[in-house]
């Protein structure tokens, strides 16, 4: 969560404190509404689980996404964290960018801070309205480079004090901890979990958080939600409110190999770098080590372009 990069405490407390903080079935045509009726705004959450973080329990209301984009924001909290969406149609695979997805990343000249989340995406081949077929990954930048890590799981484990920073181990053979900090005191263990430890799993990237007067956490080149790459930087300058964009053409199955794509009805977006916010790591009593918070991506809605441009 990208509450405030350092530049000094009072500069960037006015800031940034209010906020950061295999092969496909081909889905037919039959009982898809005409284009006229079609909203290009997300119109359905199916499901939306936090991971732990800062602003778990506190930025909740998905309400705000639906029939618009860029009003508000949810948090997904630290890695794994996620939302599962859809609009009031399937999102055809045309050229070009099919999906606008909205985030908050800076932009700004060596003060960059992205919180990079994956999309991925799914057919619905069986026709029910659930997402319950396959995801696809849509390949970022990112997906063939050697520092990313594929079939990652990572556990969380409920404090025992809701003071407490909040342990997880994953099955890289590490652990560490979601640090809490001054700014947010309430529950950082999401209030959905049932169970004292929760698991998400996904592709791990690698974390680009650098330490200077200015903490920064870098952007991808491109195919990550609230990333701050120059996809959305030129969107950002051209129309007043940037987005990143998707294109359908991206997707890949579990084994990375290419899949053809007619159509989409669901979209998956996750909090896709674990990192505690602290370039300082592991000395979690410097300082500026509780300033910022867990990198977790955030999310302000959906569009699909192709009926936006119309």
């Amino acid at each position: 969560m990208k509450t405030k990069p350092i530049i000094t405490l009072a500069i960037l407390s006015a800031m940034l404190f209010s906020c950061k903080k295999e092969s496909a079935v081909e889905k037919d045509g039959g009982g898809e509404k005409p284009v006229a009726t079609q909203s290009p705004y997300l119109n359905k959450i199916y499901e939306f689980k936090q991971a732990p973080g800062q602003f778990t329990n506190d930025l909740v209301k998905t309400d705000i996404l639906i029939g618009s984009a860029g009003n508000g924001l949810v948090s997904l909290g630290a890695y794994g964290g996620f939302i599962v969406f859809g609009f009031d149609h399937s999102v055809t695979n045309a050229a070009g960018a099919d999906l606008g997805i909205y985030g908050n990343p800076l932009i700004g000249v060596d003060m960059e801070f992205s919180e990079p989340g994956i999309v991925s995406v799914m057919q619905d081949v069986n026709k029910n309205g659930l997402p319950d077929d396959i995801w696809y990954e849509l390949a970022g930048s990112e997906y063939n480079a050697s520092t990313t890590i594929k079939n990652y799981k990572i556990t969380y484990y409920k404090p025992a004090k809701i003071t407490d920073d909040i342990r997880w181990t994953d099955n890289q053979g590490k652990e560490g901890l979601v640090l809490r900090n001054q700014f947010h005191a309430q529950d950082y263990f999401p209030s959905w979990a049932t169970a004292n430890e929760i698991s998400f799993t996904g592709t791990l990237l690698k974390n680009t958080l650098t330490s200077g007067e200015i903490i920064t956490n870098k952007p991808f080149a491109f195919g990550y939600s609230d990333n701050g790459s120059s996809d959305y930087i030129a969107l950002q300058e051209s129309l007043g409110r940037g987005y990143n964009s998707f294109d359908i053409d991206w997707a890949v199955n579990a084994a990375g190999e290419k899949v053809n794509l007619t159509a989409i009805d669901f979209v998956k977006v996750y909090t896709a770098q674990n990192n505690n916010g602290n370039p300082f790591s592991p000395d979690n009593d410097n300082e500026r080590s509780r300033y910022l918070g867990e990198i977790s991506t955030e999310f302000g809605g959906a569009v699909d372009l192709k009926l936006l441009k119309k």
